[in-house]
Formats: C-alpha cells, sequence, structure tokens
C-alpha cells in the first residue's frame, strides 16, 4: 500500500521491524525485501541475529574502550600508590628508625609497608567496585523501559579485578619497602 510505503520512507525512521506470517519462509522475505529496497542504499534488511550481532558488535566496541580506560585507571592508581608510600617512608623515617631501634627486623619493616601497600589497594579497588556495580544498577534500571531489562554482573571478572589490585599493591610496594628496610637506624633516629 502506498500509505504504508510514504511511512517507510520517512526520514524520522530509523528501525522498521517485520513480523512474518505464519508459515511464511524467512529467506524468501528478506530477499524479497532486498529486492524491493535495492534502490535505497542506506537501507540495511537484516535477520533478526544479524540484527543482535551488530547491536551486541556496538557493545562490544564500547565495552573495549571502557577496559582502556580501567587500564589507564589501574596505571595511574599504581603510580600514586608508590608515591603515597614513598611519601610515607620519607614522613615517618624518624618512626620508622625508632621501631629498628626497638628491635624491629628489615623483613618486618618491608612487610608493614607491604601490607600498608595492599590495604591501600584492596580499599581502592573494592570501593570501584561498590560505586561501579551501583552505578550499573541504577543505569539498567532507567533504561529498563528501553529494552534493557536483565541485569547480568559479571562476578567472576570483579573477583579478578580486586585480586589483582592486591597484586599491584604488593608489586607497588616493592621500592618503599626496601628503602624502608634499608635506612641506617642512627641516621633515622637522628632525623627531624
Amino acid at each position: 500500500p502506498i500509505a504504508e510505503r510514504a511511512k517507510f520512507l520517512d526520514q524520522d525512521v530509523q528501525i522498521a521491524f517485520v513480523t512474518l506470517a505464519a508459515g511464511a519462509d524467512a529467506k524468501a522475505v528478506q530477499s524479497a525485501l532486498d529486492e524491493a529496497l535495492a534502490g535505497y542504499p542506506t537501507v540495511e534488511v537484516q535477520d533478526q541475529t544479524e540484527f543482535t550481532d551488530q547491536q551486541t558488535a556496538q557493545i562490544d566496541q564500547i565495552m573495549v574502550v571502557f577496559q582502556a580506560f580501567l587500564v589507564l585507571a589501574i596505571v595511574i592508581a599504581a603510580i600514586g600508590i608508590v608515591n603515597t608510600l614513598a611519601l610515607s617512608v620519607l614522613e615517618r623515617t624518624r618512626e620508622l628508625g625508632m621501631l629498628r631501634a626497638i628491635g624491629m627486623t628489615r623483613r618486618q619493616v618491608k612487610r608493614m609497608v607491604r601490607a600498608e601497600s595492599v590495604i591501600i589497594a584492596l580499599f581502592g579497588a573494592l570501593l570501584g567496585v561498590v560505586v561501579g556495580v551501583g552505578f550499573g544498577i541504577a543505569l539498567q534500571r532507567a533504561l529498563a523501559d528501553q529494552g534493557i531489562e536483565k541485569l547480568a554482573l559479571p562476578w567472576f571478572q570483579l573477583i579478578a579485578y580486586v585480586l589483582v589490585a592486591a597484586i599491584i599493591g604488593v608489586l607497588a610496594a616493592l621500592l618503599p619497602a626496601r628503602r624502608a628496610a634499608r635506612l641506617n637506624v642512627l641516621n633515622a633516629i637522628k632525623t627531624e
């Protein structure tokens, strides 16, 4: 019908769905639509699988960008932890010297600095997971009327990120812990 064709050619229409009649052959209908729309190069005919794959590919591209931002945030956080611990060791030179003077071993000093680093990293990771999950839930609920009805949380990935944060905390503490353990006890106690 002419009226329906006019609706279809409306510039505001971005997606049109076709419901097949009972017993209709999907491939034959798609071929007929391809033939009928051959004069419109901007119109693309897809079956349900192709449409789903296209939408999933777009979401996957967005996820790659988010993963890149996550890696960048992790690198910045690791640098921040190293900087914080280095300043902490520098500011607590006298206290570290006193602890060593009363019997703390170098290994115990290293362990203390590493534990501090892991606590900082885990606190940041857990706070990030809680805030991220909260925003994810809020976003899903806000978009529920647009078809995003299912909320799926990647628990394995979230736990893996927290474990990676703990490992980064240990690695970030290597240089500050070594510096703290190598302090000269007498010079450290004299520090103002």
